[in-house]
């Protein structure tokens, strides 16, 4: 009774209205994976070099938000930062949506720099909106925001799949356009008083010094690793299965979506279970699980084989995220915002150098690197978390 209670006043506040916000967020970082195939890339393979280019265009913007971030937030409130930001993001889609296919490349990779911008200084605000509810509990907030994100990449993959035949590129990506537009006119009424109150605002130099414990290095590193094996499935997903299985582009995108469901799905399953199931095994059989949805990925020839594989991938990676939450809870109770969006960013950061790496290998090598490199990124977040856990045990 007590955790509803606690759960009914953090959806009514100020850091309940924030979180929501982390939906904007996944749904504009999940835009590009799903738009592709309107964009029609997967006719073209020696165009994989241009899907590379659009991720890393992405990852340029949210790279450079963070020195337009904290000049804002030491002169304005964080409200304003999230009005900025949903209209930087919108002001970016309706710019994309003008500039689709068969507009120059180049165009639209300004148009993303732009629009990982604004998604950049909008992570930034949320996590100082959302102070208060981390300080009462920690876990449940990161939880929270993590199936927040989910549910805004699912939605724009739904958002494609209802319209790919009905509208041409340019109208579905002005339609997504409208969604930052909404949330731009929901934080301008409303506001976050709550949350601008709780506590001074960090500066960029003491964001940047949080970061000398290892413990902190190896939570970055596993983020990063992790949102890279994540959004290399979510990026390249629908290509994969097109070009290689032989799916539809909507059959491909339905897929997709599936996959953010297992995510999402998954991670609340795997939150209700971290207090009834030894951790170590619940990493463990979740590793197995990714490894498997890997591999039976890369040798299915069919959409029930693609399907399987897609659920194990989803349901394997969906524990990492709340076992990372409850463990950065418990290790950095003093929470800087500061500090977990710069965890949070350079995370983002993998999640998206991942998948433009993968566009310029698989010009070369093929779209089954695809499924490759997340299999070794697999086996790489285990020995991270591994590593994580020893770390604590000898700094206790």
């Amino acid at each position: 009774m007590r955790n509803l209670l606690a759960g009914a006043r953090l959806s009514t506040s100020g850091g309940g209205r924030a979180l929501a916000g982390f939906l904007l967020s996944g749904f504009v970082m999940a835009l590009l994976g799903a738009i592709l195939p309107v964009w029609g890339y997967h006719r073209d393979p020696p165009a994989f070099v241009a899907v590379g280019n659009y991720f890393l265009s992405l990852a340029v913007g949210l790279a450079a938000s963070p020195a337009l971030a904290w000049r804002l937030l030491g002169q304005r409130r964080v409200s304003f930062l999230l009005v900025f930001s949903c209209l930087l993001c919108c002001a970016a889609l309706a710019y994309l949506a003008l500039v689709s296919p068969p507009a120059p490349a180049w165009w639209r990779m300004a148009g993303l720099v732009v629009l990982g911008l604004g998604a950049g200084v909008l992570n930034l605000a949320l996590f100082h909106a959302i102070s208060n509810s981390y300080s009462r509990d920690a876990a449940r907030t990161v939880n929270r925001g993590g199936i927040w994100y989910g549910v805004g990449c699912l939605a724009a993959t739904l958002l494609v799949i209802g319209t790919f035949y009905a509208y041409a590129a340019t109208n579905i990506v002005l339609l997504m356009a409208l969604v930052p537009g909404i949330f731009a006119g929901v934080y301008a009424r409303s506001g976050l008083p709550s949350a601008e109150t709780s506590a001074p605002h960090a500066t960029f130099r003491q964001a940047l010094g949080d970061f000398r414990s290892v413990g902190a290095v190896l939570f970055a590193l596993l983020l990063f690793f992790q949102f890279g094996n994540e959004w290399s499935i979510a990026g390249w997903l629908p290509l994969f299965l097109i070009r290689r299985v032989g799916l539809s582009p909507i059959a491909a995108l339905c897929l997709l979506a599936l996959y953010w469901l297992f995510l999402i799905i998954g991670r609340l399953i795997a939150a209700a279970a971290l207090s009834r199931v030894h951790h170590g095994w619940l990493l463990g059989s979740s590793v197995v699980a990714a490894l498997f949805g890997c591999i039976l990925l890369f040798f299915t020839n069919n959409g029930f084989g693609a399907a399987s594989g897609v659920l194990l991938i989803g349901s394997g990676y969906a524990s990492v995220y709340p076992l990372v939450a409850e463990a950065i809870g418990g290790r950095f109770p003093d929470y800087h915002p500061g500090f977990f969006n710069g965890i949070f960013s350079l995370a983002m950061l993998g999640g998206l150098l991942a998948p433009a790496t993968l566009g310029y290998a698989a010009a070369t090598l093929g779209v089954g690197v695809v499924v490759g490199v997340p299999l070794l990124g697999t086996c790489l977040v285990l020995v991270l978390v591994l590593s994580i856990w020893l770390e604590a045990r000898l700094a206790v």
